[in-house]
């Protein structure tokens, strides 16, 4: 074997690494002073960070970042120069990609794909620059490379990259446990009693609607952090509609079908069985503008059947719809409308559930995909158990209609929450004219429902008259909602008054921080609207609605 000199070999890597920056700098359109200042920024710190390897005898500071935090990286001095070379070339492409002139939308597309390439591009990734992977090869005799193949061809064979050791988990063992029964179903979903807790319940029920482009048991994980749990030990007869995974004989399922035989059917379900005239209500994510669309048909059908209405994570204003507005445009939209929508052949295609995961994950390429491409396949690893990463690698498929519908009319063209501006269901629509009470929850670190852009519900469901409260808790999307009181994590923020400024960081600037999870806050604020207590129920249903099978009930076990 060819001995090899760390230093020129650094030196080499520098040479090319600043060829492949200046290649990259000519494709974009940036201004030239922007330009002059990055290069001579670059060449500066490239010269500063070779001369301190120089230094410190071929041996570059340890870079502060966790995808070289291993030992191995500081004590290969090649690989620790490598790693600095990398990080700095990543800062001066996405120093790059803020320069580029243009409006906004393309910015933040030319932001994205440069951080999806630099992302993609680190030495981490790959076996012959990763002399953590290596050494584990070599301490192993191979059996790391060999049992990262193994699992490469699973993951092949299942199609999707493995967040978690999938083996560990199965719906209705160990999670989606809390005791039910199905006592209602169509084609579209099952809906889920839950067994009462207390031996008294309050006489309105309430209703969950989740996001239909997920399963239902984000809600209902384990029991020590199970929402649906939670709400039953609170006193409440929870109903929770549990979506079919879509298949092709429902390929052209439209959005006013999941509206009325889904989500009003589903009120009618509840209120039958119930004897209640009004309920409560919850939706979270794409199951609040689901929730919220229908309540605003059955309002211009002169029916105002939410008692109270808690939307989590949820936009109806979709002026400000955070990283997902990069892949959102006219051309994407007609694209879409004619390969999956009404128009496209046979009336409606599948869009496949694993390209809405793919596309999720993406957002957090570091956390979500090379993260375990480098766990996996170069060291061999199989992830530890997670219950709410084996959640979201369950992926579900949607109707093409109906999910066109949804694209057109909410994300590109921002109908919803404008009075009379869409037909659903045969009804003009105005979610004004919802009178409910209402209770509006944000995650602050959310990257696919920013926070600011969940409070603009404070201003558009005029119809609760003063009667909404708003509340931002810590972390993201799902972290932030699924964060039980026993547990004692995080915090939420709650306004200062009962005033709902329109700007959103007027609000926080007088909001006050809490420790712990928003739970109690929203048990105590739903109680009211709950009504008197009464004896609970001995029976699932009634006499028209019999157990069908226990929950978790097969609909949410159809994979995709």
């Amino acid at each position: 074997m060819k001995a090899t000199n760390p230093a020129s070999d650094a030196a080499q890597a520098f040479g090319n690494s600043v060829g492949e920056i200046w290649k990259s700098m000519q494709g974009l359109n940036l201004p030239l002073p922007a330009l002059n200042t990055l290069q001579a920024d670059y060449l500066k710190q490239a010269t500063e960070l070779w001369n301190q390897t120089l230094q410190r005898d071929g041996k570059p500071a340890a870079p502060a970042d966790r995808r070289f935090a291993a030992q191995d990286w500081a004590a290969n001095p090649a690989s620790a120069y490598l790693a600095q070379m990398y990080l700095l070339n990543a800062r001066t492409l996405m120093q790059m990609a803020e320069a580029v002139e243009g409006d906004a939308k393309t910015r933040q597309r030319v932001r994205f794909a440069v951080q999806q390439w630099v992302d993609a591009a680190s030495p981490s990734n790959y076996l012959a620059l990763n002399p953590e992977a290596q050494r584990k090869a070599l301490e192993t005799k191979g059996e790391s490379i060999g049992q990262g193949l193994k699992h490469l061809w699973n993951d092949i064979q299942q199609g999707h990259l493995s967040q978690t050791d999938e083996t560990v988990f199965e719906v209705g063992r160990n999670v989606a446990t809390t005791e039910g029964a199905v006592v209602f179903e169509n084609e579209l979903f099952q809906l889920i009693e839950y067994k009462p807790l207390t031996a008294k319940v309050y006489e309105r029920p309430m209703l969950f609607v989740p996001p239909c482009i997920n399963k239902y048991y984000i809600l209902d994980l384990q029991p020590d952090n199970s929402l649906i749990r939670y709400t039953v030990e609170q006193g409440h007869r929870v109903f929770v509609v549990s979506w079919r995974n879509p298949d092709d004989s429902l390929a052209d399922r439209t959005w006013d079908q999941y509206i009325e035989d889904a989500a009003i059917r589903a009120i009618r379900e509840v209120q039958a069985i119930s004897g209640a005239k009004q309920i409560d209500t919850l939706g979270f994510c794409v199951g609040g503008t689901i929730l919220a669309t229908a309540l605003a048909v059955l309002a211009a059908r002169g029916e105002q059947p939410a008692a109270s209405v808690t939307l989590l994570t949820t936009l109806l204003d979709f002026s400000n719809t955070g990283i997902l507005d990069i892949f959102v445009d006219e051309t994407m939209v007609q694209v879409r409308e004619m390969t999956l929508g009404p128009a496209s052949p046979g009336g409606g295609s599948l869009l496949k559930g694993q390209e809405l995961a793919s596309t999720f994950s993406f957002l957090r390429p570091n956390d979500l995909v090379w993260n375990y491409v480098v766990g996996n396949y170069l060291k061999g690893e199989t992830p530890p158990p997670f219950d709410l990463l084996y959640w979201n690698s369950d992926s579900t498929n949607l109707p093409g209609p109906m999910y066109c519908w949804y694209l057109r009319n909410t994300y590109h063209e921002n109908k919803l929450m404008v009075p009379g501006a869409l037909t659903v269901c045969g009804e003009k629509l105005d979610l004004g004219r919802i009178k409910a009470p209402v209770y509006v929850y944000a995650s602050r670190e959310d990257h696919i429902v920013p926070w600011d852009a969940a409070y603009k519900n404070t201003q558009v469901l005029t119809g609760a008259k003063g009667k909404v409260r708003f509340v931002m808790g810590a972390s993201g999307h799902i972290a932030g909602v699924i964060n039980p009181p026993a547990k004692g994590k995080r915090s939420h923020w709650i306004g200062a008054t009962n005033a709902l400024p329109a700007d959103a960081k007027a609000w926080f600037d007088k909001a006050k921080e809490h420790p712990g999870s928003w739970w109690t806050d929203w048990a105590d604020w739903l109680k009211p609207h709950a009504g008197k207590q009464i004896a609970a129920p001995k029976t699932y249903g009634d006499r028209t609605h019999k157990a069908i099978e226990p929950a978790p009930g097969r609909y949410v076990k159809q994979k995709a």
